[in-house]
């Protein structure tokens, strides 16, 4: 049998109180994880650590950059 949702928000527990609550406390603290990745279980092994999928992702952009600028270059010399 379906329950009715709002039933089950009209009654907190009493061990939860959030009278100290203060609204947004940790909002800063989130916001860098905002671009949060995970990574599969077998890259981990590579990669333990964020300095080091950085370092993997910024060589191959940078690598990739390389590539299409020779590859434009070549196609611009065959069109001359």
């Amino acid at each position: 049998m379906k329950t009715d949702y709002n039933d089950d928000l009209e009654e907190m527990p009493d061990e939860i109180d959030f009278a100290a609550g203060v609204r947004g406390r940790y909002l800063n603290s989130v916001e860098p994880l905002r671009n949060l990745i995970l990574i599969e279980p077998d890259l981990f092994e590579t990669f333990p650590s964020a300095e080091g999928v950085n370092d993997a992702l910024r060589l191959l952009k940078k690598t990739s950059a390389e590539a299409t600028s020779c590859a434009k270059r070549l196609d611009h010399a065959k069109a001359s």
